[in-house]
């Protein structure tokens, strides 16, 4: 087992479907929510994004904010609110986030007909597009928005197929819009992040190779973590004695005590997704 052996490209037609269909109605776009993962906060940032939107009014939207290693993210939010971004960080399990950005497009709204009452125009809802890579929470986002379940929430990438409207309240209209990555995934350090905490579907993925980079990921930014869950202290060059141990240790054995690789390899990713490392940022500012 060697870690980072596969490089990861997924760009199904989809993807520039969406984006085409994007730019066709960004004339009717007032604002751009732009969601990206706390966990990655540089990784699950679309890299195309300023061509796709152009100069709209955007909030940049940190989902999943309750499983990040909140001080390493929020040096990116420093980063990015020094980049004049307007930064808000969300956890959807419990709604935290969400009365900021409705609080923060009503200050857009407001500034938005005033222009137009300038112009002896009426005032209108305001019109906001939802946009990020695959399964950063963006129908959670958009439930918790409504107030109702209004959008189809998976785990997996790629649940959401069309861009579609939906009314938020009297003031916005939303415009969702399916995950999106771009055509090279050149950064493949980033793909593999991408890859490790779901934004990129598992059927192209090399499972064996994602769970050796989980590990050494886990080993050089939280090897107190790696040591807690599984009791590993370093790593070898193949991984075996890795794998063996985590097999024992969580009952993933075949026949005759064999480990059974695939199945800690599976473990080692549901681990990651679900906070059982404990909370992790992957990216790094510098």
């Amino acid at each position: 087992m060697n870690e980072n052996k596969t490089i990861i490209n997924w760009y199904p037609g989809h993807m520039a479907k969406t984006k085409k269909e994007i730019k066709e109605k960004l004339n009717l776009i007032d604002i751009v929510y732009e969601v990206i993962d706390a966990r990655m906060p540089l990784s699950s940032k679309i890299v195309d994004i300023d061509d796709l939107i152009g100069n709209k009014r955007r909030i940049l939207i940190m989902t999943k904010y309750d499983l990040c290693d909140k001080n390493e993210t929020d040096k990116f939010v420093k980063y990015y609110e020094a980049l004049g971004y307007i930064v808000v960080l969300a956890d959807l399990m419990n709604g935290n986030g969400v009365s900021l950005i409705l609080s923060k497009s009503q200050e857009i709204i407001e500034e938005e007909n005033n222009k137009r009452k300038n112009k002896g125009l009426k005032p209108r809802s305001i019109r906001a597009l939802i946009v990020g890579v695959p399964n950063v929470g963006k129908s959670t986002l958009i439930n918790r928005l409504v107030g109702k379940k209004s959008a189809s929430v998976g785990n997996r990438p790629g649940v959401t197929k069309n861009l579609s409207w939906i009314r938020i309240n009297k003031d916005i209209e939303l415009l969702d819009s399916p995950g999106i990555l771009w055509p090279k995934l050149e950064n493949q350090e980033s793909a593999h992040i991408l890859a490790a905490l779901s934004s990129i579907k598992e059927e192209i993925v090399d499972t064996m190779d994602l769970a050796c980079f989980i590990l050494t990921k886990m080993m050089q930014l939280y090897p107190k973590q790696l040591e807690k869950r599984y009791g590993i202290t370093k790593l070898s060059d193949d991984f075996i004695e890795e794998f063996d141990i985590i097999a024992k240790k969580r009952g993933a054995l075949m026949r005759g005590g064999v480990a059974d690789y695939d199945k800690v390899a599976t473990i080692i990713i549901n681990d990651l997704k679900v906070g059982n490392l404990g909370n992790v940022t992957l990216d790094r500012i510098d």
